[in-house]
């Protein structure tokens, strides 16, 4: 298969913005890679990308599809982890900085489904929250308040693990 270049310019331009949604999914950059090239190939057998309206839109939708189908469900990534830049300080606070990342990441596995998807996507802080429900399906308002309750939750969560978080908000 040969790539016009105007589709390779297509990609590179987009590029990042997928492989980032796949890997909010995926959570394994390996999986990440491999759904952006299917995204990316999906796109181009179909020979209406340059017809479509929005582009950024229209190729999250599908990144982040393939990407929910592939995601394993795993409690702890260790390919992303090791990812994360090293941090300032010595292996004392990187221990504990990896710490908290796993902890992080296993408490953001375990928000339900309608929680994690909306999360996951604004974290990502390259979609507009319209662009985010258009991904999804779903109302802009009912995104913002999803993605308000899933911060809640951790925020709630993070207070609790820290010993002050058993009394207010519940």
């Amino acid at each position: 298969m040969r790539l016009t270049g105007s589709f390779s310019a297509f990609i590179e331009r987009n590029s990042h913005l997928v492989y980032r949604i796949a890997l909010a999914v995926t959570r394994n950059r390996h999986d990440a890679e491999d759904v952006a090239q299917e995204t990316f190939l999906q796109v181009f057998r179909g020979e209406r990308w340059e017809k479509i309206e929005d582009q950024r839109g229209y190729l999250a939708r599908v990144a982040w599809r393939l990407a929910v189908r592939r995601r394993r469900p795993r409690m702890l990534d260790q390919d992303l982890l090791t990812e994360m830049p090293s941090c300032e300080g010595g292996p004392e606070q990187q221990a504990i900085d990896r710490q908290l990342e796993a902890w992080l990441h296993a408490r953001i596995d375990a928000l339900p489904e309608k929680l994690r998807q909306p999360l996951a996507l604004a974290a990502l802080g390259e979609l507009k929250l319209v662009e985010i429900a258009g991904v999804l399906g779903l109302a802009e308002g009912t995104v913002r308040r999803r993605i308000h309750s899933a911060r809640q939750k951790l925020r709630q969560e993070l207070m609790e693990r820290k010993g002050g978080g058993h009394e207010g908000r519940r």
